[in-house]
């Protein structure tokens, strides 16, 4: 029996054939990142890229699906040997920092992008190159009690002056929420090319589809 045997009651032969073969770079391995990538994998996706320069701390574990053994650990490369043990897929894992002078060569084999940096910077870096190439580009970020899931069509960067990557409030239902709403976007983007965008709200548990 399949491990994937649920997903492809509910999905079809035909869906999960597109999944296992569609090339997907995810742009981050924090909370979002890492627990996106981890959710694709175990819905059958087979092709999965994470890009992220940083290494585990202690404070990333409430919301960031590591151990405490991982601690000091890059991100990107504990989150491939999990994968790996745990269900076989083989992610790669980049430990380096994406910019405007690397972004074509880390990017270029993506048939999707997916955008949870948690800064304007790299997130600039990523929406140029996703702009230019003509790439699918899908950008997911937290603020306090609020997430939004944009393609990059209308996305807008936002300002730079919360980018305090070292303390702000994150609840971990947020992160569950967005990424359960992300993960879906993307499947439905694959298996029907239409690209909705969302915004979600922690405490009234509200999730909009937005028609811009």
């Amino acid at each position: 029996m399949s491990i994937f045997f649920h997903e492809q009651l509910y999905r079809s032969n035909a869906v999960m054939a597109k999944l296992k073969n569609y090339p997907i770079t995810i742009c981050g391995a924090g909370a979002l990142g890492a627990n996106i990538a981890e959710n694709l994998a175990r819905s059958g996706f087979d092709k999965l890229t994470v890009i992220d320069r940083d290494r585990i701390e202690e404070r990333n574990l409430s919301t960031q699906p590591y151990y405490r053994s991982d601690v000091g650990a890059f991100k990107a490369k504990i989150l491939a040997n999990n994968l790996y043990r745990a269900i076989g897929t083989k992610v790669d894992g980049k430990t380096k920092e994406l910019t405007s002078a690397n972004a074509a060569q880390l990017l270029q084999d993506s048939h999707l992008i997916i955008d949870v940096f948690d800064n304007s910077l790299a997130r600039q870096v990523v929406k140029d190159y996703a702009d230019k190439s003509k790439i699918p580009c899908l950008h997911v970020g937290l603020a306090a009690d609020y997430a939004e899931v944009i393609w990059n069509d209308v996305y807008r960067v936002p300002s730079d002056v919360n980018d305090d990557v070292c303390d702000y409030p994150l609840a971990r239902n947020l992160v569950m929420l967005t990424l359960a709403v992300a993960c879906e976007a993307i499947i439905a983007f694959i298996a029907t090319q239409e690209q909705r965008n969302f915004t979600i709200t922690l405490k009234d548990l509200t999730v909009q589809s937005l028609f811009l």
